[in-house]
């Protein structure tokens, strides 16, 4: 539907003429065009940067979107501690083995290479008012650079890189104060004009919510998936990949509430979701290691809500002081506190994210 059908101009808060919630949200009450759009059957138009978007995409094996109902649940510490993880590879773990939140490391042992089994990674940062990739990744102090075939992104290591507004503020402390037209635009931006590398995965570090972000970021990467399959060349080289979403929440009912809202509008929109992550799982105390529920999972937890949904369960990570410490610092908790639970249980989670992500 053309926005020339409609009886009035759609008001600022509009869910999208295309979308499937045209006509049928709480912002939608009162509008004049309510009727129309509700009645009308959603045809997403296809983008113009669309076909670009599919070539920049064309070295991106997997990208996987890192959803959170909430805010405070650590979708961004996860985000980027999957990244190192998947970035350096080096353990040998039998991903279900021992996957309570307290861990073990009897069946987590270093591999002779530690570069075996690592794969490429990127990491693109679209939470634009509140960009945390720099910081954790501990490259707060560089910037993006445009070259003749694009922006280059950050490169954190050899198998890691990061694209993030982060890295484009004078300051790292300045407020990125935008409306929704001109954060879509920059997710474009991210899409459109970034000079991709062969990469494994891609992790797409989302705000909280269902809002403007979440909608654009699905729908050009959809289009673009769409583009590349009509191309049987294009096609060949992907066959196998995924395209599909990691939800990150915490054991108690409020957040889980939340989740199931991201759950259906996953659904709504059609992006497969590739696992769960239960996130601050108990508190497992470094010195006795006694596992104490800080947020008890009153209704079961991620792991029942994964059954009722019929997703998998990628696993539970206990809260470690130490994490947030190297999160603060930019280091990977591989490196920080390598027989901690929570990095057992984040091996576990990526080791379990591969297997996914290859079948």
């Amino acid at each position: 539907m053309s926005t020339a059908e409609l009886s009035a101009p759609p008001p600022q808060d509009c869910p999208g003429t295309s979308s499937e919630a045209a006509g049928k949200m709480d912002a939608c009450a009162g509008c004049p065009n309510q009727r129309i759009c509700a009645s009308s059957p959603p045809q997403p138009a296809v983008d113009p940067d669309a076909a670009a978007i599919a070539e920049r995409m064309l070295p991106v094996r997997h990208r996987v979107l890192v959803l959170s109902g909430k805010g405070g649940v650590g979708k961004s510490t996860v985000s980027s501690q999957l990244a190192w993880m998947l970035s350096r590879g080096g353990f040998d773990a039998d991903p279900n083995a021992g996957d309570d939140a307290a861990g073990g490391d009897d069946d987590m042992d270093l591999d002779p290479d530690p570069e075996a089994d690592a794969w490429d990674v990127g990491l693109v940062d679209i939470d634009i008012t509140g960009p945390s990739a720099p910081r954790l990744l501990g490259a707060g102090a560089e910037r993006l650079q445009r070259t003749a075939s694009g922006l280059s992104p950050v490169f954190v290591s050899d198998t890691l890189f990061a694209v993030s507004v982060g890295f484009m503020l004078e300051r790292s402390d300045d407020a990125v104060i935008w409306r929704g037209p001109k954060k879509n635009g920059l997710i474009k931006q991210f899409l459109r004009d970034v000079d991709y590398q062969p990469t494994d995965v891609l992790l797409v570090d989302t705000p909280p919510g269902t809002s403007d972000e979440h909608i654009s970021i699905v729908q050009l990467l959809k289009q673009a998936n769409e583009i590349t399959a009509q191309h049987p060349e294009a096609a060949a080289t992907h066959a196998g990949s995924k395209f599909g979403a990691v939800i990150v929440t915490t054991p108690q009912e409020v957040a889980l509430a939340d989740v199931r809202r991201e759950l259906n509008f996953c659904r709504r929109v059609g992006l497969p979701v590739l696992g769960i992550i239960e996130n601050m799982a108990g508190f497992v105390c470094p010195g006795c290691s006694i596992n104490t529920d800080i947020f008890p999972a009153t209704t079961g937890g991620a792991r029942s809500l994964a059954q009722d949904f019929d997703v998998p369960f990628l696993g539970s990570i206990p809260i470690d002081p130490r994490v947030a410490k190297a999160c603060d610092e930019g280091r990977p908790i591989a490196d920080a506190c390598p027989t901690s639970p929570a990095t057992i249980a984040m091996r576990r989670i990526a080791n379990k994210l591969k297997e996914v992500l290859e079948s």
